[in-house]
């Protein structure tokens, strides 16, 4: 799993080695509609790329994104945001949703036609070939179940029409046929919309600190600036291993989520942790993700879940289990590709397992020059400015219905409908300034470059050297590659901590 020799894993520095303990009062009383004005910025935050280590000396406790670029806390409020996007990107279709969502279905329907009637051995004798034309099938497929995914998602967020009875029955049949918990997943992805960039309330998205990447790699926080680099092997290896579990890995343990569930208002997170057996997922009713108030949604969320797997059942014992398996499971997993999470890291059979995603939802939270923010030093704007809009080219912008490229806007105002996405993104630039991030070079290629390059740079979050007061919050990527601005260096702790 790494390049050097793995020590046993143990307890490692205080705490005063890593970044500043936290509260949570800031945090919870910062408001959408009134964040707070912070002094003007004036550095750019274009530069996106690294070719090695770069030689900074933070002597006056700038904060650094990992390119080396200087960062300064946004400077505009939400409602300066929601006051620059004209009235007219706020008008939702339930005619045009519903149209959307039948040229997806028929997308679907069609190319499962075709294949299934013109892909037989009368027509096509080789088997070699066949095998190919249904991998082409399954990578078609999985593009246009991602584009119903994402229609699933706008009914989530009541942009798919203005009737919450329309937005969510069309969403609970379009996750429910994707095996997704409709109303689970709803109710935490709208907690994370609340909280983006928030190390402890952050649904998902939420990176290692340096101590907790130490630790899962069996060293102490002060000595990972003497880690050899991770081999493009292993970086590529577990890339494609994420590929095909972090979609459901997340629903099942929520292994991208916070772990302070011992904070449930209600007190039904005590003794309960993410990961297998650890009681936090997306199932059931009395996981700490939830209020005992939710419990019939978790509970239909699970039927739409029974009855999709007695149809596919049916389908399997009828038509055959391989059948099935390329039919469905295989256009599945590539579902699963374009939305696949974050990093993981989880521990299985005691043995921790490192992986990375890859794709739409790794790419928009997952950059060497985003910010992450401690519960003092986050509210609203920041979290949502700390997102990234990308380029995908006619895949992103027509099968995915522009979910890559109008991701910041997004995290703004979550009720535009994504028709109307692209006027409305305009017109918050100029609010935003230079805090508005995008990374649209080389168009698709660029885009798949940067799981690459975000893989290899973005591996734990630290607070950048010599930062204070509220600069002290405010984390930002390093990694063990040598790429950007090096982790600082650690004092050694005293020799009566080792073991």
């Amino acid at each position: 799993m790494s390049a050097v020799t793995t020590r046993r894993s143990f307890v490692h520095t205080a705490e005063n080695l890593d970044s500043a303990s936290s509260s949570t009062s800031n945090s919870n009383a910062a408001s959408p509609q009134d964040t707070p004005q912070q002094s003007p910025s004036s550095t750019s935050l274009s530069s996106l790329e690294s070719s090695g280590v770069l030689d900074v000396k933070n002597v006056n406790g700038k904060l650094l994104d990992t390119c080396g670029n200087e960062f300064q806390l946004p400077d505009f409020t939400v409602k300066q945001i929601r006051d620059a996007i004209p009235a007219r990107c706020f008008q939702r279709s339930g005619a045009k949703g519903l149209g959307y969502v039948a040229r997806d279905i028929a997308s679907l329907a069609i190319t499962f036609y075709l294949f299934r009637t013109l892909v037989i051995p009368e027509n096509v004798p080789s088997k070699s070939t066949r095998a190919v034309l249904w991998a082409v099938y399954s990578f078609i497929q999985g593009l246009f179940g991602t584009g119903l995914w994402v229609l699933a998602h706008e009914c989530g967020h009541q942009s798919f029409s203005p009737s919450k009875t329309l937005n969510d029955t069309v969403g609970w049949f379009c996750h429910s046929a994707l095996l997704v918990p409709y109303f689970s997943w709803k109710i935490s992805h709208g907690k994370h919309h609340k909280a983006t960039g928030h190390l402890e309330r952050d649904m998902v998205f939420v990176p290692k600190t340096r101590n907790e990447y130490a630790s899962k790699v069996g060293y102490y926080a002060h000595e990972l600036t003497e880690l050899m680099e991770e081999t493009p092997l292993v970086t590529a290896g577990t890339l494609v291993g994420q590929q095909l579990v972090g979609w459901p890995l997340y629903l099942i343990a929520n292994v991208t989520g916070h772990d302070y569930h011992g904070r449930q208002s209600e007190g039904r997170g005590k003794g309960k942790q993410n990961g297998f057996g650890g009681g936090v997922n997306h199932f059931d009713p009395s996981s700490p993700l939830y209020e005992a108030k939710d419990g019939k949604l978790i509970l239909l969320s699970d039927l739409g879940l029974a009855i999709t797997g007695l149809v596919l059942f049916l389908v399997g014992h009828n038509f055959g289990w391989t059948n099935l398996v390329v039919w469905y499971f295989v256009p599945y997993l590539w579902v699963n590709h374009w939305l696949g999470k974050r990093r993981l890291l989880i521990k299985i059979s005691q043995m921790h397992s490192k992986l990375f995603a890859v794709a739409i939802t790794f790419l928009q939270h997952t950059d060497p020059t985003l910010p992450h923010y401690e519960a003092e030093s986050w509210n609203f704007a920041r979290g949502a400015a700390a997102t990234i809009d990308r380029e995908f080219g006619f895949i992103g912008r027509h099968l995915f219905h522009g979910i890559i490229e109008t991701h910041v806007l997004h995290h703004f105002v979550s009720i535009i409908p994504f028709y109307n996405a692209d006027e409305a993104t305009e017109a918050i630039k100029p609010v935003m300034g230079q805090h508005y991030r995008s990374n649209v070079e080389e168009g698709p290629i660029g885009f798949l470059k940067s799981m690459w390059r975000s893989a290899r740079m973005c591996h734990w979050i630290e607070p950048c050297e010599g930062a204070e007061g509220e600069k002290k919050g405010v984390l930002f990527f390093r990694n063990r590659n040598g790429l950007g601005v090096p982790p600082h260096k650690m004092p050694d702790p005293p020799r009566a901590t080792r073991n």
